[in-house]
């Protein structure tokens, strides 16, 4: 009884305090010069860069009113939320809406019902790796934690060239070893040269966010102590750390408490994870400082630690969540195993179980919401959209076998999951690894080590369309990724596509309803597929060419070995008979 009047107090709170939080945001090109090496073309908004932070407060109505003045489409996804019921606002392209044309207008809207450190960024192709990327701050009510003061830290690599450059390097044949392009810097804080000041024995919550396209962080902070109590959104019990680091796409909260003198300043650093690149340029600067002044009077700063890069203390599955939540035996058990090779279009691809990901022609959630009985079967989604559909309310097991040699951030859309398992090594069912069930660490992108694995566990509870897929921007763009289509049937009865989504589909040229195709049915011919594995083995005009090539082989030792038993006297009496004829 208490329980049901506790909810309804905070339902009270919540709906007397709610906002309609109404954003007017023109996507623009501008030119800003953040690392202080080169001046060039980056996405803002409304004419400015960095585009403006987001906040708001669990159960406020986020709306944004979005014009694509770029020449080319766009998309925006905040990041980590749940969209229950409003899959089609998610934001991720061809998956569940149509991209925004140049010129067109779009407006997002949804209601929060989540709070935790968050952002928004474009997922139009490698496009936030431009610049259109920005923290998304959910407030809670009541804070489980208290702090003085509240300060965002983004950290980010940054590029000297724009995406569609990087990528046309990148997804080229003439690649074939799928080298990443190289971040020309990096930088906290927007900028090269950012600062943050302290005040004297005040505690800070200090919300990390990696806004990255490729690198992975190491974060510490000279003389001061970190305890950490958010990851994703989630919070967690206060867990003393050294070193936080981060993946692209994660997120952190620690609670710093400051000083309580001035006479010192100190550094905070950001370790690029340097593994993860192909070659480490010479005027690469990896090891990132930011300065935090207690006194900017003098320059006397503490002597540096920099205890981050490739520092394996902080262990997110030592975490404990504050909302108890014990892992239960799942339902259904997906595995995916992780690798990259050469495909048959001669470029070096990202794939699940060696298939990568191709985006279908009509928006998977279009085809989900179109395709009545057929939208229950994966094939109506594409033959390479690696399309999973999980029952309404099943408790789903992922088990990621990583492959590569290097590490791999995999975010999930929709949902948090529960960490059960990670190591090294490949697991399979038969192993005797054990799992962690009691409380496990919940979160919405872990990072699958190197030639190692991870399990992970989540309710299908949020009919709809969610991808899932590498948050490594370059991988993301070969087809590392993978298509979860959960209560199909579920979704038709409680979803309806807005009919401004279907216009813009329209004016984008792209079919707002069929299957894959844009076909109906399950009649796929014409779905984008055909990227493959380079068949290991030999075709039948192989066969053919080998025959030919075996045969031609032994009229030659043939003739050989003919000439080589002739004999050469023989011959030349014979000659010497008919020329005496004559």
């Amino acid at each position: 009884m208490h329980f049901f009047k506790a909810l309804s107090a905070v339902a009270f709170l919540t709906a007397v305090n709610a906002a309609r939080v109404e954003l007017n945001w023109d996507i623009t090109y501008t030119t800003a010069n953040p690392d202080g090496l080169m001046e060039r073309r980056v996405i803002g908004v409304n004419g400015k860069w960095p585009p403006p932070p987001v906040e708001v407060t669990i159960g406020d109505t986020l709306v944004i009113n979005v014009h694509n003045s770029l020449d080319q489409p766009t998309a925006l996804h905040a990041h980590g939320m749940f969209q229950n019921n409003t899959g089609y606002m998610d934001g991720a392209s061809m998956v569940t809406q149509c991209p925004i044309p140049p010129g067109y207008d779009f407006t997002y809207e949804f209601n929060i019902t989540q709070h935790g450190s968050y952002w928004i960024h474009s997922h139009f192709m490698g496009q936030y790796m431009d610049g259109l990327r920005t923290p998304f701050i959910l407030h809670n009510t009541n804070e489980t934690y208290q702090y003085d003061y509240d300060q965002t830290i983004t950290l980010v690599d940054w590029y000297h060239a724009e995406s569609p450059e990087g990528l046309a390097t990148f997804l080229n044949e003439n690649n074939p070893t799928g080298a990443e392009p190289i971040p020309d810097s990096g930088f906290m804080l927007d900028n090269a040269n950012a600062s943050l000041t302290f005040t004297p024995g005040k505690t800070y919550r200090l919300r990390l966010i990696n806004m990255s396209g490729f690198v992975t962080y190491f974060f510490s902070i000279d003389g001061h102590s970190m305890e950490v109590i958010e990851v994703d959104g989630i919070e967690v019990q206060r867990h003393p750390v050294d070193v936080v680091n981060l993946s692209a796409a994660q997120r952190v909260s620690v609670l710093v408490t400051a000083q309580n003198e001035t006479s010192l300043n100190y550094y905070m650093h950001a370790d690029m994870d340097v593994d993860m690149l192909d070659k480490i340029p010479p005027e690469l600067k990896s090891n990132i400082t930011t300065p935090i002044y207690y006194d900017q009077t003098h320059s006397n700063f503490a002597p540096v630690q920099d205890v981050g890069y490739n520092n394996t203390s902080f262990d997110e599955t030592a975490l404990q969540p504050v909302e108890v939540m014990d892992a239960v035996d799942p339902d259904e058990v997906i595995s995916l195993s992780i690798d990259f090779a050469v495909t048959t279009d001669g470029i070096n691809r990202g794939m699940f179980n060696d298939l990568p990901y191709l985006p279908p022609k009509v928006p998977t959630i279009n085809t989900l919401l179109s395709q009545g009985q057929n939208a229950l079967s994966p094939e109506v989604y594409g033959p390479q959209t690696i399309t999973h559909i999980f029952k309404h309310l099943d408790m789903i097991q992922l088990v990621l076998n990583n492959k590569d040699g290097n590490t791999h951030p995999f975010h999930l859309h929709g949902h948090v999951f529960q960490i059960v398992g990670k190591g090294d090594g490949y697991y399979d069912n038969n192993s005797s690894i054990p799992l962690n069930t009691t409380n496990p660490m919940r979160r919405d992108t872990i990072q699958v080590p190197g030639e190692g694995f991870a399990i992970v566990r989540f309710r299908a509870d949020n009919p709809g369309i969610w991808f899932f897929h590498c948050h490594i921007e370059w991988h993301l763009e070969t087809g590392l990724a993978a298509t979860f289509v959960e209560a199909p049937d579920v979704a038709q009865q409680r979803m309806q596509i807005p009919s401004s989504m279907n216009d813009m589909c329209t004016a984008g040229g792209i079919s707002a309803t069929g299957n894959a195709a844009g076909k109906e049915g399950l009649d796929l011919s014409g779905a984008p597929s055909g990227v493959t594995l380079i068949y290991d083995g030999f075709t039948a005009r192989g066969k053919g060419a080998m025959a030919g090539c075996i045969i031609a082989a032994l009229l030659g030792i043939a003739s050989i070995i003919w000439f080589a038993h002739a004999d050469p006297q023989k011959e030349a009496r014979a000659i010497a008979e008919r020329n005496k004829g004559q």
